[in-house]
């Protein structure tokens, strides 16, 4: 019996060592491998709910600055502070931009990435919508534009926006929602390991007690497993220590991640402001080049005739139409400038496109140079367009100057009109009808896709500081939508550009009748001597006014001070006439024609002035004629007879010749 339990000692003992090395392999390698699972786990989970905080966040940004910038455009459609309109395109920019981020963040969520798509689109569509807005307030459509940003304000595009956004930022809690549990679950997980661990411990130190109970023998080799024990869970704590240092570790990542992007966009709103300034720095550039070319031209050609004027005449005359023609240059540049500016009214006319683009083809020769082959295709077969005559005529040698600077002065160029038929909406919003399309074809150096987006924005500009005034094609895209067409453009990089101007075709008698004489043809009706009362407030004008009307054989009367004219009026009871400045000294010519008194309100009135403003609307001329500085005398004489026969509309002013 005592040799049988020895035995059963003995084998227990030589198998019991077996048994606690293959349970604490086992043990082991169960708790490496949790461990390794739970730090894993706890990483990814910690990821997931960092991405999510971002996307929320970029989501929110978007959100809040989509916000300001229709708050920027409403305070831009009411102020009309082209400063204000700047700032709306950078808040829009910067909101797409966030938008993109947005995109880019949820690149790897497909259950999000059709929201951020649909929300793209819409925030596409809105642009344009608000993007028309800023246009219609840009050229002094300020009740339209107040009309159309009322309507947006409830247009589905933006509620379609508000959907989306609520959308992806729901969608996201509740992932984060779920990734919190996430990151709580592995923490668990952690933990559950720690706790395996000592349980580990304390099991493995019965089993070495157990093991001395049985057998002394085997005491040194279970007093060494209980030390690989203890070691292993020291381990085991170090990693917790090392999981927890981590996640630490990652939340101080967050934090210095967002500061990073607060410094990012302090950064990005320095260089718009930069840019802004740049912009401006160019436009004034511009101006001022354009301005000294033209008085260089004047004024030399004023010295060189003073100089020529006895001895050779012919020489002085030449000279003297050189410098007439730079002070009409710079009087179409301030033109376009105020066109710029506002929506400046037009004078439409029924214009045959053929027969302006062939009257054009020596001025077109003379400003671009002879190395550029200048080829005419006219197909238009008579079609006529009802457009202001010279805003056309401007908007023609700007393609073909624009086309000369990007053939770098040498290249060919093609100018072709046609006759299309456009179904609705099949160019920009060009209702169905019948259109002449004039285009204009260089083999330039092209636009890349960025710029051609771009060459309709107000202060835009790829030309350097002080190489002309960089309006671009605003001007153009003004013109021809205030004239009922559209523009198009296509364009490549190294493969040129063409620019098509679209505008409806003019049909019916009185198309035919106003092409047939052009307004600076047709005679003025001649008028008898007439004692005109002139009111200037400058004394050079009003010398110069006096002197021209004497030149037309009329009878002036000098006014220097428009409270001065009912005193005048009362001794010249003969004045048959009132040719008056508009923006004077404690009066304006309008003010001082309503309080003349009641005996004097038969004479007509012929106001003068250098910006009238929006005339087509203005309710202060009264329907008077209206006479834009500078002008010529021939200019002088038709506004003298329009006023003298009352043949003037209200609503229309007269141009300089």
């Amino acid at each position: 019996m005592e040799e049988q339990a020895t035995g059963w000692r003995a084998a227990v003992g030589g198998f019991l060592p077996l048994v606690l090395v293959v349970l604490l392999i086992g043990s082991l390698g169960t708790l490496l491998y949790n461990a390794s699972n739970a730090a894993r786990d706890h990483d990814r989970a910690l990821q997931e709910q960092r991405r999510s905080f971002e996307i929320i966040a970029v989501a929110r940004a978007f959100e809040a600055k989509t916000a300001r910038a229709e708050v920027t455009l409403a305070r831009y459609v009411i102020s009309l502070d082209p400063d204000v309109g700047r700032l709306f395109q950078d808040q829009w920019r910067t909101a797409s931009s966030q938008l993109k981020m947005l995109a880019y963040a949820t690149r790897k969520s497909g259950w999000q990435s059709n929201n951020v798509r649909e929300l793209q689109a819409a925030f596409t569509q809105r642009g344009k919508t608000l993007t028309e807005i800023g246009l219609r307030t840009t050229y002094d459509q300020k009740m339209a534009a107040l009309g159309q940003f009322h309507r947006a304000g409830r247009s589905a595009d933006l509620q379609r926006i508000t959907v989306l956004l609520d959308r992806v930022i729901r969608a996201e809690n509740a992932r984060l929602q779920e990734r919190s549990v996430a990151v709580t679950l592995a923490g668990n997980r952690t933990e559950s390991v720690g706790k395996t661990s000592r349980l580990f411990g304390l099991v493995l130190l019965v089993c070495v007690l157990f093991a001395l109970w049985i057998a002394n023998a085997a005491y040194t080799e279970r007093r060494n497993a209980g030390r690989m024990a203890e070691m292993e869970t020291e381990r085991a704590d170090r990693m917790e220590a090392a999981v927890a240092a981590r996640t630490a570790e990652l939340s101080g990542a967050y934090e210095q991640l967002k500061k990073e992007t607060a410094e990012r966009a302090m950064a990005e709103e320095n260089l718009r402001q930069m840019q802004k300034m740049d912009a401006v720095g160019q436009l004034t550039g511009g101006i001022a080049h354009d301005f000294n070319n033209m008085l260089a031209v004047v004024v030399g050609g004023l010295e060189l005739a003073k100089r020529k004027l006895r001895l050779k005449p012919k020489e002085a005359a030449h000279h003297l139409d050189n410098a007439m023609e730079g002070a009409t240059r710079a009087a179409a540049l301030t033109r376009r400038l105020l066109a710029f500016a506002r929506s400046e009214p037009l004078l439409p006319s029924a214009v045959a496109v053929e027969a302006l683009v062939s009257d054009m083809a020596d001025l077109i020769d003379r400003s671009i140079g002879d190395q550029i082959k200048v080829s005419i295709v006219n197909r238009a077969e008579g079609w006529r367009i009802f457009v202001d005559q010279h805003q056309m005529e401007n908007a023609i040698l700007n393609l073909c100057v624009n086309a000369r600077d990007a053939m770098d002065g040498r290249g060919k160029l093609v100018i072709e009109t046609a006759q299309v038929h456009l179904a609705a909406n099949e160019v920009g919003e060009c209702a169905e009808g019948d259109y002449v399309r004039l285009s204009v074809i260089d083999n330039g150096c092209g636009m890349s896709p960025e710029v051609a987006a771009r060459v309709f924005e107000p202060f835009f500009t790829t030309k350097p500081v002080g190489k002309g005034t960089g309006l671009g094609l605003s001007q153009i895209f003004g013109f021809v939508r205030q004239s009922e067409g559209e523009v198009r453009i296509e364009s490549a990089e190294g493969k040129g550009t063409s620019v098509h101007l679209y505008l409806p075709r003019k049909v019916g008698a009185e198309a035919d009748e106003s092409a047939d004489i052009a307004p600076a043809e047709r005679e003025p009706v001649l008028h008898p001597p007439t004692r005109i009362l002139v009111v200037e407030d400058d004394p050079r004008v009003l010398n110069q006014t006096m002197a021209a009307l004497a030149e037309l054989g009329h009878l002036p009367v000098a006014c220097e001070h428009p409270s001065q004219a009912a005193k005048l009026l009362a001794s010249y009871r003969d004045i048959g006439l009132i040719v008056s400045d508009v923006l004077m000294p404690d009066m304006t010519g309008p003010e001082m024609i309503r309080n003349l008194p009641a005996t004097h309100a038969h004479v007509p009135v012929l106001f003068v002035t250098g910006y009238a403003g929006d005339t087509a609307i203005s309710a202060d001329f009264g329907g008077h004629e209206v006479l834009r500085k500078p002008y010529t005398l021939t200019g002088l004489s038709q506004a003298l007879s329009h006023a003298l026969n009352g043949s003037h509309r209200p609503g229309t002013a007269a141009a300089a010749e």
